[in-house]
Protein backbone atom coordinates (compact mmCIF):
# COMPACT_ATOMS: atom_id res chain seq x y z
CA UNK A 1 0.00 0.00 0.00
CA UNK A 2 1.10 3.41 -0.81
CA UNK A 3 2.31 5.06 1.81
CA UNK A 4 0.49 8.40 1.76
CA UNK A 5 -2.72 6.24 2.13
CA UNK A 6 -1.23 4.10 4.39
CA UNK A 7 -1.03 6.82 6.64
CA UNK A 8 -4.06 8.53 5.61
CA UNK A 9 -5.69 5.37 6.94
CA UNK A 10 -4.13 5.08 10.06
CA UNK A 11 -5.41 8.49 10.55
CA UNK A 12 -8.78 7.90 10.23
CA UNK A 13 -8.88 4.77 12.42
CA UNK A 14 -6.91 6.98 14.93
CA UNK A 15 -9.33 9.78 14.69
CA UNK A 16 -12.39 6.73 15.24
CA UNK A 17 -10.19 5.46 18.16
CA UNK A 18 -10.08 8.92 19.69
CA UNK A 19 -13.95 9.81 18.94
CA UNK A 20 -14.46 6.87 20.84
CA UNK A 21 -12.08 7.42 23.58
CA UNK A 22 -13.84 11.20 24.26
CA UNK A 23 -17.19 9.43 24.41
CA UNK A 24 -16.41 6.92 27.12
CA UNK A 25 -14.24 10.03 29.16
CA UNK A 26 -17.00 12.33 29.04
CA UNK A 27 -19.22 9.30 30.47
CA UNK A 28 -16.56 8.19 33.24
CA UNK A 29 -16.53 11.89 34.40
CA UNK A 30 -20.59 11.59 34.61
CA UNK A 31 -20.07 8.82 36.69
CA UNK A 32 -17.48 10.36 39.01
CA UNK A 33 -19.90 13.54 39.29
CA UNK A 34 -22.25 11.50 40.55
CA UNK A 35 -20.51 9.43 42.91
CA UNK A 36 -19.15 12.28 44.63
CA UNK A 37 -22.04 14.53 44.46
CA UNK A 38 -24.43 11.56 44.96
CA UNK A 39 -23.74 9.30 47.31
CA UNK A 40 -20.24 10.31 48.99
CA UNK A 41 -21.76 13.78 49.22
CA UNK A 42 -25.34 12.38 51.14
CA UNK A 43 -22.79 10.55 53.66
CA UNK A 44 -20.62 13.91 54.53
CA UNK A 45 -23.67 15.93 54.59
CA UNK A 46 -23.93 16.50 58.39
CA UNK A 47 -20.68 18.27 58.24
CA UNK A 48 -22.56 21.24 56.28
CA UNK A 49 -20.05 23.59 53.87
CA UNK A 50 -17.16 21.60 55.06
CA UNK A 51 -18.37 18.49 53.19
CA UNK A 52 -17.22 20.11 49.53
CA UNK A 53 -13.88 20.82 50.94
CA UNK A 54 -13.84 17.27 52.07
CA UNK A 55 -15.08 15.64 48.92
CA UNK A 56 -12.15 17.63 46.92
CA UNK A 57 -9.71 16.25 49.58
CA UNK A 58 -10.75 12.73 48.70
CA UNK A 59 -10.69 13.54 45.39
CA UNK A 60 -7.12 14.64 45.69
CA UNK A 61 -6.02 11.65 47.71
CA UNK A 62 -7.33 9.44 44.89
CA UNK A 63 -5.31 10.65 42.10
CA UNK A 64 -2.34 12.00 44.02
CA UNK A 65 -1.19 8.20 44.14
CA UNK A 66 -2.52 7.27 40.59
CA UNK A 67 -0.41 9.96 39.05
CA UNK A 68 2.84 9.77 41.25
CA UNK A 69 3.00 5.41 40.97
CA UNK A 70 1.64 4.97 37.51
CA UNK A 71 2.58 7.50 35.79
CA UNK A 72 3.60 10.79 36.42
CA UNK A 73 3.68 12.82 33.22
CA UNK A 74 -0.35 12.70 33.66
CA UNK A 75 -0.08 14.88 36.00
CA UNK A 76 -1.53 18.95 35.48
CA UNK A 77 -2.76 19.72 32.27
CA UNK A 78 -1.64 17.57 29.48
CA UNK A 79 -0.71 19.26 26.29
CA UNK A 80 2.75 20.55 27.80
CA UNK A 81 3.25 16.81 27.90
CA UNK A 82 2.38 15.80 24.22
CA UNK A 83 4.67 19.17 23.35
CA UNK A 84 7.59 17.89 25.11
CA UNK A 85 7.29 14.34 23.51
CA UNK A 86 6.97 15.69 20.14
CA UNK A 87 10.53 18.11 20.33
CA UNK A 88 12.43 15.61 23.16
CA UNK A 89 10.78 11.94 22.83
CA UNK A 90 10.12 12.01 18.68
CA UNK A 91 6.91 11.42 19.58
CA UNK A 92 7.11 8.53 21.60
CA UNK A 93 4.10 8.50 25.11
CA UNK A 94 3.80 5.31 27.14
CA UNK A 95 0.82 3.46 26.27
CA UNK A 96 -0.10 3.12 30.50
CA UNK A 97 -0.67 7.30 30.02
CA UNK A 98 -3.97 6.70 27.87
CA UNK A 99 -5.61 5.17 30.89
CA UNK A 100 -3.80 6.91 33.57
CA UNK A 101 -4.61 10.05 32.24
CA UNK A 102 -8.28 9.45 31.96
CA UNK A 103 -8.80 7.96 35.41
CA UNK A 104 -6.90 10.87 37.09
CA UNK A 105 -8.73 13.49 35.09
CA UNK A 106 -11.77 12.22 35.66
CA UNK A 107 -11.52 11.79 39.56
CA UNK A 108 -9.86 14.96 39.92
CA UNK A 109 -13.53 16.86 37.56
CA UNK A 110 -15.80 14.52 38.98
CA UNK A 111 -14.85 15.62 42.48
CA UNK A 112 -15.32 19.45 41.96
CA UNK A 113 -11.85 20.18 40.99
CA UNK A 114 -11.71 23.19 38.59
CA UNK A 115 -10.55 21.85 35.41
CA UNK A 116 -11.25 20.64 32.16
CA UNK A 117 -11.35 17.70 30.19
CA UNK A 118 -9.48 18.95 26.41
CA UNK A 119 -6.39 18.90 27.90
CA UNK A 120 -6.74 15.20 29.26
CA UNK A 121 -8.10 13.97 25.74
CA UNK A 122 -5.89 16.47 24.05
CA UNK A 123 -2.93 13.80 26.06
CA UNK A 124 -4.78 10.61 25.72
CA UNK A 125 -5.68 11.00 21.67
CA UNK A 126 -1.96 11.77 21.20
CA UNK A 127 -0.84 8.52 24.08
CA UNK A 128 -3.38 6.36 21.46
CA UNK A 129 -1.48 7.82 18.14
CA UNK A 130 2.03 7.41 19.75
CA UNK A 131 0.93 3.89 20.30
CA UNK A 132 -0.22 3.13 17.58
CA UNK A 133 3.08 4.43 15.75
CA UNK A 134 5.30 2.46 17.95
CA UNK A 135 3.44 -0.80 17.14
CA UNK A 136 3.56 -0.21 13.80
CA UNK A 137 7.24 0.74 14.20
CA UNK A 138 6.64 3.82 12.41
CA UNK A 139 9.51 6.23 11.24
CA UNK A 140 10.12 9.37 13.89
CA UNK A 141 8.16 11.92 11.60
CA UNK A 142 5.03 10.15 11.37
CA UNK A 143 5.21 9.06 14.67
CA UNK A 144 4.74 12.43 15.42
CA UNK A 145 2.42 13.29 13.16
CA UNK A 146 0.11 10.90 14.60
CA UNK A 147 0.49 11.99 17.84
CA UNK A 148 -1.00 15.77 15.58
CA UNK A 149 -3.85 13.75 14.61
CA UNK A 150 -4.94 11.99 17.87
CA UNK A 151 -4.09 15.52 19.49
CA UNK A 152 -6.31 17.10 17.39
CA UNK A 153 -8.75 14.06 17.03
CA UNK A 154 -9.53 14.63 20.93
CA UNK A 155 -9.94 18.42 20.55
CA UNK A 156 -12.25 18.08 17.78
CA UNK A 157 -14.51 15.37 19.73
CA UNK A 158 -14.38 17.33 22.84
CA UNK A 159 -16.10 19.99 21.48
CA UNK A 160 -17.49 19.39 18.23
CA UNK A 161 -15.00 21.35 16.70
CA UNK A 162 -13.03 19.56 13.85
CA UNK A 163 -11.45 22.22 12.21
CA UNK A 164 -10.06 24.10 15.38
CA UNK A 165 -9.41 20.82 16.63
CA UNK A 166 -6.84 20.33 13.43
CA UNK A 167 -6.16 23.84 13.55
CA UNK A 168 -4.64 23.41 17.06
CA UNK A 169 -2.52 20.35 16.97
CA UNK A 170 -0.90 22.47 14.35
CA UNK A 171 -0.81 25.93 15.57
CA UNK A 172 -0.64 24.57 19.49
CA UNK A 173 1.10 20.92 19.46
CA UNK A 174 3.32 21.15 16.67
CA UNK A 175 4.09 24.96 16.21
CA UNK A 176 4.21 24.98 12.30
CA UNK A 177 2.12 24.09 9.64
CA UNK A 178 2.29 21.43 6.52
CA UNK A 179 0.90 20.01 3.59
CA UNK A 180 0.97 16.64 4.62
CA UNK A 181 0.54 16.90 8.00
CA UNK A 182 -2.62 19.17 7.73
CA UNK A 183 -4.15 16.56 5.40
CA UNK A 184 -3.89 13.76 8.17
CA UNK A 185 -4.92 15.83 11.10
CA UNK A 186 -8.24 16.94 9.05
CA UNK A 187 -9.00 13.20 8.27
CA UNK A 188 -8.55 12.12 11.97
CA UNK A 189 -10.35 15.24 13.26
CA UNK A 190 -13.42 14.70 11.22
CA UNK A 191 -13.71 11.03 11.84
CA UNK A 192 -13.38 11.55 15.45
CA UNK A 193 -15.68 14.57 15.23
CA UNK A 194 -18.25 12.34 13.17
CA UNK A 195 -17.96 9.62 16.01
CA UNK A 196 -18.64 12.11 18.91
CA UNK A 197 -21.43 13.86 16.58
CA UNK A 198 -23.33 10.10 16.16
CA UNK A 199 -22.69 9.10 20.31
CA UNK A 200 -23.53 12.75 21.50
CA UNK A 201 -25.46 14.22 19.01
CA UNK A 202 -24.72 17.15 16.99
CA UNK A 203 -25.23 20.08 18.89
CA UNK A 204 -22.68 22.98 19.45
CA UNK A 205 -20.96 23.49 22.39
CA UNK A 206 -22.92 26.40 23.17
CA UNK A 207 -26.18 27.29 22.34
CA UNK A 208 -26.62 31.36 22.24
CA UNK A 209 -27.98 34.00 21.11
CA UNK A 210 -27.19 35.30 17.33
CA UNK A 211 -24.76 38.54 17.96
CA UNK A 212 -23.94 41.29 15.94
CA UNK A 213 -22.04 44.49 16.09
CA UNK A 214 -24.56 46.99 17.29
CA UNK A 215 -22.00 50.01 15.95
CA UNK A 216 -19.00 50.71 14.78
CA UNK A 217 -17.49 52.18 17.59
CA UNK A 218 -18.64 49.49 20.09
CA UNK A 219 -15.17 48.06 18.31
CA UNK A 220 -13.24 50.45 21.23
CA UNK A 221 -14.89 48.15 23.75
CA UNK A 222 -14.16 45.01 22.24
CA UNK A 223 -10.53 46.30 21.62
CA UNK A 224 -10.52 47.28 25.37
CA UNK A 225 -11.93 43.93 26.12
CA UNK A 226 -9.05 41.90 24.01
CA UNK A 227 -6.54 44.19 26.48
CA UNK A 228 -7.55 43.14 29.73
CA UNK A 229 -7.99 39.73 28.68
CA UNK A 230 -4.45 39.92 27.64
CA UNK A 231 -3.33 41.01 31.47
CA UNK A 232 -5.77 38.29 33.41
CA UNK A 233 -4.23 35.48 31.07
CA UNK A 234 -0.76 36.28 31.87
CA UNK A 235 -1.49 37.00 35.23
CA UNK A 236 -3.87 33.37 34.91
CA UNK A 237 -0.63 31.33 33.93
CA UNK A 238 1.49 33.12 36.26
CA UNK A 239 -0.66 32.46 39.54
CA UNK A 240 -0.72 28.82 38.08
CA UNK A 241 2.90 28.11 38.08
CA UNK A 242 3.45 29.98 41.02
CA UNK A 243 1.15 27.74 42.78
CA UNK A 244 3.14 24.83 41.47
CA UNK A 245 5.77 26.05 42.89
CA UNK A 246 4.21 26.64 46.56
CA UNK A 247 3.06 22.80 46.75
CA UNK A 248 6.37 21.77 45.06
CA UNK A 249 8.12 23.64 48.03
CA UNK A 250 6.69 21.70 50.71
CA UNK A 251 9.42 18.80 50.71
CA UNK A 252 8.23 17.41 54.11
CA UNK A 253 4.74 16.86 52.37
CA UNK A 254 4.43 13.71 49.96
CA UNK A 255 4.19 14.50 46.48
CA UNK A 256 1.15 11.91 45.94
CA UNK A 257 -0.71 13.55 49.08
CA UNK A 258 -0.49 17.38 47.85
CA UNK A 259 -3.56 16.94 45.78
CA UNK A 260 -5.80 16.84 48.52
CA UNK A 261 -4.30 20.00 50.22
CA UNK A 262 -5.49 21.55 46.93
CA UNK A 263 -8.58 19.89 47.00
CA UNK A 264 -9.29 20.98 50.44
CA UNK A 265 -8.57 24.21 49.20
CA UNK A 266 -10.61 24.26 45.96
CA UNK A 267 -13.33 23.18 48.00
CA UNK A 268 -13.16 26.05 50.46
CA UNK A 269 -13.78 28.23 48.22
CA UNK A 270 -16.41 26.09 45.89
CA UNK A 271 -18.43 26.06 49.58
CA UNK A 272 -18.95 29.72 48.90
CA UNK A 273 -19.07 30.26 45.37
CA UNK A 274 -20.23 26.61 43.73
CA UNK A 275 -20.04 28.10 40.27
CA UNK A 276 -16.33 27.52 40.53
CA UNK A 277 -16.68 23.59 40.82
CA UNK A 278 -16.01 21.88 37.83
CA UNK A 279 -15.86 22.82 34.27
CA UNK A 280 -18.67 25.07 34.91
CA UNK A 281 -20.82 24.52 32.04
CA UNK A 282 -24.23 25.17 33.20
CA UNK A 283 -23.11 28.39 34.67
CA UNK A 284 -20.93 29.51 31.54
CA UNK A 285 -24.13 29.16 29.46
CA UNK A 286 -26.44 31.21 31.79
CA UNK A 287 -23.31 34.35 31.26
CA UNK A 288 -23.15 33.66 27.26
CA UNK A 289 -27.48 34.47 27.23
CA UNK A 290 -26.90 37.26 29.41
CA UNK A 291 -28.76 36.10 32.06
CA UNK A 292 -25.81 37.13 35.17
CA UNK A 293 -25.91 40.86 34.75
CA UNK A 294 -24.16 41.77 37.96
CA UNK A 295 -20.59 42.87 36.89
CA UNK A 296 -19.04 42.30 40.77
CA UNK A 297 -20.13 38.73 40.94
CA UNK A 298 -19.17 38.47 37.61
CA UNK A 299 -15.91 39.78 38.24
CA UNK A 300 -15.12 37.83 41.62
CA UNK A 301 -15.70 34.35 39.72
CA UNK A 302 -13.82 35.07 37.37
CA UNK A 303 -11.04 35.44 39.75
CA UNK A 304 -12.21 32.63 41.47
CA UNK A 305 -11.81 30.43 39.02
CA UNK A 306 -8.04 31.52 38.54
CA UNK A 307 -7.71 30.69 41.83
CA UNK A 308 -9.45 27.47 42.35
CA UNK A 309 -7.96 25.86 39.12
CA UNK A 310 -4.46 26.84 40.05
CA UNK A 311 -5.19 25.04 43.22
CA UNK A 312 -6.32 22.20 41.78
CA UNK A 313 -3.79 21.59 38.94
CA UNK A 314 -0.73 23.15 40.43
CA UNK A 315 -1.22 20.74 43.77
CA UNK A 316 -0.91 17.38 41.22
CA UNK A 317 -4.54 17.47 40.28
CA UNK A 318 -5.14 16.23 36.62
CA UNK A 319 -7.19 18.34 34.10
CA UNK A 320 -7.20 20.90 31.12
CA UNK A 321 -7.04 24.60 31.95
CA UNK A 322 -8.67 25.10 28.35
CA UNK A 323 -12.09 25.57 29.55
CA UNK A 324 -11.17 27.66 32.93
CA UNK A 325 -9.77 29.80 30.46
CA UNK A 326 -13.20 29.75 28.35
CA UNK A 327 -15.22 30.18 31.85
CA UNK A 328 -12.86 33.09 33.05
CA UNK A 329 -12.76 34.80 29.84
CA UNK A 330 -16.44 34.66 29.89
CA UNK A 331 -16.67 36.25 33.51
CA UNK A 332 -14.19 38.74 32.09
CA UNK A 333 -16.22 39.56 28.76
CA UNK A 334 -19.67 39.48 30.58
CA UNK A 335 -18.25 42.04 33.40
CA UNK A 336 -17.25 44.55 30.93
CA UNK A 337 -20.24 43.83 28.77
CA UNK A 338 -23.04 44.75 31.57
CA UNK A 339 -20.62 47.97 32.16
CA UNK A 340 -20.96 48.94 28.67
CA UNK A 341 -24.26 48.35 28.29
CA UNK A 342 -25.29 50.40 31.05
CA UNK A 343 -23.40 53.13 29.90
CA UNK A 344 -24.36 53.27 26.34
CA UNK A 345 -27.41 50.81 26.05
CA UNK A 346 -28.12 52.22 22.49
CA UNK A 347 -24.29 51.73 20.91
CA UNK A 348 -23.85 48.14 22.69
CA UNK A 349 -24.74 44.58 22.64
CA UNK A 350 -26.15 42.77 25.52
CA UNK A 351 -23.39 41.26 28.04
CA UNK A 352 -23.17 37.93 26.47
CA UNK A 353 -21.80 39.22 23.24
CA UNK A 354 -18.96 40.21 25.43
CA UNK A 355 -18.63 37.18 27.48
CA UNK A 356 -18.55 35.16 23.67
CA UNK A 357 -15.66 37.35 22.22
CA UNK A 358 -14.28 37.43 26.01
CA UNK A 359 -13.50 33.31 25.86
CA UNK A 360 -11.66 33.56 22.90
CA UNK A 361 -9.53 36.97 23.99
CA UNK A 362 -8.59 34.83 26.87
CA UNK A 363 -7.88 31.61 25.09
CA UNK A 364 -6.23 33.62 21.95
CA UNK A 365 -4.06 35.24 25.22
CA UNK A 366 -2.82 32.39 27.19
CA UNK A 367 -2.15 29.99 24.18
CA UNK A 368 -1.07 33.04 21.77
CA UNK A 369 -2.58 30.69 19.07
CA UNK A 370 -5.51 33.38 18.13
CA UNK A 371 -6.09 31.39 14.64
CA UNK A 372 -7.77 28.51 17.27
CA UNK A 373 -9.22 30.63 19.07
CA UNK A 374 -11.19 32.16 16.35
CA UNK A 375 -12.31 29.05 14.76
CA UNK A 376 -13.07 27.12 18.09
CA UNK A 377 -15.58 30.32 19.15
CA UNK A 378 -17.17 30.28 15.84
CA UNK A 379 -17.38 26.15 15.65
CA UNK A 380 -18.48 26.24 19.58
CA UNK A 381 -21.38 28.48 18.61
CA UNK A 382 -22.26 28.29 15.54
CA UNK A 383 -22.61 31.74 14.54
CA UNK A 384 -20.35 33.98 12.66
CA UNK A 385 -22.22 37.33 13.09
CA UNK A 386 -19.67 38.00 16.02
CA UNK A 387 -16.56 37.52 13.93
CA UNK A 388 -15.45 40.84 13.42
CA UNK A 389 -15.48 42.11 17.10
CA UNK A 390 -14.00 38.52 17.73
CA UNK A 391 -11.12 39.16 15.37
CA UNK A 392 -9.90 42.45 16.66
CA UNK A 393 -9.91 41.48 20.31
CA UNK A 394 -8.05 38.08 19.95
CA UNK A 395 -5.19 39.85 17.98
CA UNK A 396 -5.23 42.49 20.11
CA UNK A 397 -5.29 40.03 23.20
CA UNK A 398 -2.34 37.67 21.41
CA UNK A 399 -0.03 40.66 20.78
CA UNK A 400 -0.46 42.08 24.18
CA UNK A 401 0.64 38.84 25.58
CA UNK A 402 3.52 38.67 23.71
CA UNK A 403 4.81 41.74 25.22
CA UNK A 404 3.92 40.38 28.84
CA UNK A 405 5.31 37.02 28.53
CA UNK A 406 7.37 35.22 25.99
CA UNK A 407 5.85 32.00 27.15
CA UNK A 408 2.48 30.72 26.98
CA UNK A 409 0.56 28.78 29.38
CA UNK A 410 1.40 25.53 27.63
CA UNK A 411 5.31 26.27 26.49
CA UNK A 412 6.16 27.95 30.16
CA UNK A 413 5.67 24.33 31.32
CA UNK A 414 8.41 23.53 29.06
CA UNK A 415 10.47 26.67 29.55
CA UNK A 416 11.01 25.93 33.49
CA UNK A 417 12.46 22.52 33.09
CA UNK A 418 15.23 24.23 30.11
CA UNK A 419 13.17 23.38 27.10
CA UNK A 420 12.34 26.66 25.05
CA UNK A 421 10.56 25.61 21.68
CA UNK A 422 10.25 27.21 17.89
CA UNK A 423 7.87 24.91 15.45
CA UNK A 424 7.78 22.04 17.68
CA UNK A 425 11.40 21.85 18.57
CA UNK A 426 13.93 22.58 21.39
CA UNK A 427 15.80 25.45 20.66
CA UNK A 428 17.73 25.51 23.71
CA UNK A 429 19.27 22.43 21.50
CA UNK A 430 19.64 24.54 18.27
CA UNK A 431 21.65 27.03 20.24
CA UNK A 432 24.27 24.46 21.17
CA UNK A 433 24.54 22.97 17.64
CA UNK A 434 26.81 24.75 15.09
CA UNK A 435 26.84 24.74 11.27
CA UNK A 436 29.71 22.83 11.16
CA UNK A 437 28.26 19.69 12.66
CA UNK A 438 25.36 19.92 10.27
CA UNK A 439 26.43 20.96 7.07
CA UNK A 440 27.21 18.29 4.09
CA UNK A 441 30.14 18.67 2.54
CA UNK A 442 29.69 16.35 -0.68
CA UNK A 443 29.25 19.95 -2.89
CA UNK A 444 28.39 19.99 -6.44
CA UNK A 445 30.02 23.09 -7.98
CA UNK A 446 29.23 25.27 -10.76
CA UNK A 447 31.39 28.19 -12.47
CA UNK A 448 30.01 31.52 -13.82
CA UNK A 449 31.09 29.90 -17.56
CA UNK A 450 29.30 27.12 -17.51
CA UNK A 451 26.12 27.01 -19.67
CA UNK A 452 22.67 26.24 -18.50
CA UNK A 453 22.60 23.00 -20.53
CA UNK A 454 24.94 21.85 -18.47
CA UNK A 455 23.59 22.83 -15.02
CA UNK A 456 20.15 21.24 -16.53
CA UNK A 457 21.93 17.59 -17.27
CA UNK A 458 23.72 18.19 -13.68
CA UNK A 459 20.30 18.83 -12.01
CA UNK A 460 19.06 15.48 -14.11
CA UNK A 461 22.58 13.35 -12.68
CA UNK A 462 22.30 14.73 -9.19
CA UNK A 463 18.67 15.51 -8.84
CA UNK A 464 19.53 18.96 -6.78
CA UNK A 465 16.86 21.93 -7.83
CA UNK A 466 20.05 24.72 -7.26
CA UNK A 467 23.79 24.56 -6.98
CA UNK A 468 26.29 27.23 -5.47
CA UNK A 469 28.67 29.14 -8.35
CA UNK A 470 32.12 29.81 -7.70
CA UNK A 471 34.92 31.57 -9.24
CA UNK A 472 38.15 30.65 -10.27
CA UNK A 473 39.39 30.49 -6.86
CA UNK A 474 36.74 28.22 -5.21
CA UNK A 475 35.31 31.21 -4.12
CA UNK A 476 31.03 31.86 -3.58
CA UNK A 477 30.09 34.86 -6.38
CA UNK A 478 25.96 33.32 -6.63
CA UNK A 479 23.36 30.21 -6.38
CA UNK A 480 21.88 28.94 -9.98
CA UNK A 481 18.24 27.27 -9.18
CA UNK A 482 15.31 26.24 -11.16
CA UNK A 483 13.79 29.09 -11.05
CA UNK A 484 17.02 30.82 -12.25
CA UNK A 485 16.87 28.99 -15.44
CA UNK A 486 13.23 28.76 -15.70
CA UNK A 487 13.22 32.97 -16.45
CA UNK A 488 15.36 32.77 -19.50
CA UNK A 489 13.10 33.46 -21.80
CA UNK A 490 12.69 32.49 -24.92
CA UNK A 491 13.19 28.90 -24.20
CA UNK A 492 15.30 28.39 -27.20
CA UNK A 493 17.85 30.79 -25.76
CA UNK A 494 18.10 29.02 -22.52
CA UNK A 495 20.39 26.43 -23.14
CA UNK A 496 23.18 28.81 -24.76
CA UNK A 497 23.06 31.26 -21.94
CA UNK A 498 25.69 31.50 -19.40
CA UNK A 499 25.16 31.01 -15.43
CA UNK A 500 26.54 34.12 -14.71
CA UNK A 501 24.20 35.83 -16.64
CA UNK A 502 21.19 33.67 -14.87
CA UNK A 503 22.27 33.03 -11.05
CA UNK A 504 21.46 34.64 -8.36
CA UNK A 505 24.37 37.04 -7.46
CA UNK A 506 25.14 37.52 -3.38
CA UNK A 507 23.26 34.99 -1.88
CA UNK A 508 22.62 34.33 2.05
CA UNK A 509 25.39 32.39 3.37
CA UNK A 510 26.20 30.95 6.50
CA UNK A 511 29.44 30.50 8.55
CA UNK A 512 30.67 27.21 9.77
CA UNK A 513 30.99 28.39 14.00
CA UNK A 514 26.82 30.02 13.47
CA UNK A 515 24.51 27.79 15.40
CA UNK A 516 21.70 26.19 13.76
CA UNK A 517 19.18 28.32 15.61
CA UNK A 518 20.76 31.55 13.78
CA UNK A 519 20.85 29.30 10.63
CA UNK A 520 17.13 28.66 11.26
CA UNK A 521 16.30 32.34 11.20
CA UNK A 522 17.43 32.79 7.69
CA UNK A 523 15.57 30.24 5.86
CA UNK A 524 12.79 31.08 7.72
CA UNK A 525 13.36 34.96 6.83
CA UNK A 526 14.21 34.17 2.96
CA UNK A 527 11.48 31.44 2.98
CA UNK A 528 14.66 29.32 1.37
CA UNK A 529 15.43 25.71 1.49
CA UNK A 530 19.41 25.50 1.96
CA UNK A 531 22.12 27.99 2.33
CA UNK A 532 26.04 27.80 1.51
CA UNK A 533 28.23 27.90 4.43
CA UNK A 534 31.52 29.46 3.84
CA UNK A 535 34.36 30.08 5.28
CA UNK A 536 34.25 34.14 7.03
CA UNK A 537 37.85 35.20 6.70
CA UNK A 538 38.90 33.36 3.03
CA UNK A 539 36.99 35.07 0.42
CA UNK A 540 34.31 33.52 0.98
CA UNK A 541 35.86 30.41 -0.23
CA UNK A 542 32.70 27.95 -0.04
CA UNK A 543 33.34 24.60 2.53
CA UNK A 544 29.47 22.98 2.49
CA UNK A 545 25.64 23.00 1.86
CA UNK A 546 23.25 22.93 5.09
CA UNK A 547 19.33 22.69 4.57
CA UNK A 548 16.43 22.34 6.44
CA UNK A 549 16.54 18.07 7.03
CA UNK A 550 19.98 19.14 8.11
CA UNK A 551 19.31 20.67 10.88
CA UNK A 552 16.61 18.57 11.90
CA UNK A 553 18.97 15.51 11.23
CA UNK A 554 21.31 16.59 13.35
CA UNK A 555 18.98 17.67 16.36
CA UNK A 556 17.69 14.17 16.03
CA UNK A 557 21.05 12.41 16.63
CA UNK A 558 21.59 14.75 19.61
CA UNK A 559 18.84 13.25 21.60
CA UNK A 560 19.87 10.02 20.32
CA UNK A 561 22.77 10.86 21.76
CA UNK A 562 21.78 12.96 24.83
CA UNK A 563 18.86 10.71 25.54
CA UNK A 564 16.49 13.93 25.14
CA UNK A 565 18.27 15.05 28.60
Amino acid sequence: MNSTLFMAVLALVLGILSGIGAVLFYYLIRFCNFFFFGPVKDALSFLGPCEISLIGALGGILVGPIVYFLAREAKGHGVPEVMYAVAREGGRIRPRVVFVKAIASAITIGSGGSAGREGPIAQIGAALGSTVGQLLRLTEEHLIALVACGAGAGIAATFNTPIAGAIFALEVVLGEFTASTFGLVVISTVGAALVARTLLGNQPAFLVASYDLVHPLELFFYALLGLAAAGVAVFYTKLLYWTEDCFDSLKKVPEWVRPAIGGLGFGFIGAFLPQTLGRGDQFLHQVLHGEVAVAWLLGLLCLAKVVTTSLTLGSGGSGGVFFPGLYIGGCLGGAMGVIFHNALPTMTAGSGAYALVGMGSLFAGMTQAPVTAILMIFEMTHDYRIILPLMLSCGIATLLARVLSKETIYTMKLARRGISLKKGKDVNILRKLRVRDAMSTNLHLVTGEMTLAEVIKLMQETRHNGFPVVDENGCLIGVITLEDIRRIQPPEVRLKTLVREAMTPNPVVATPEETLEEVSKKFAFRDIGRVPVVEENNCGKIVGMITRSDIVAAYNRYLLEHGGS
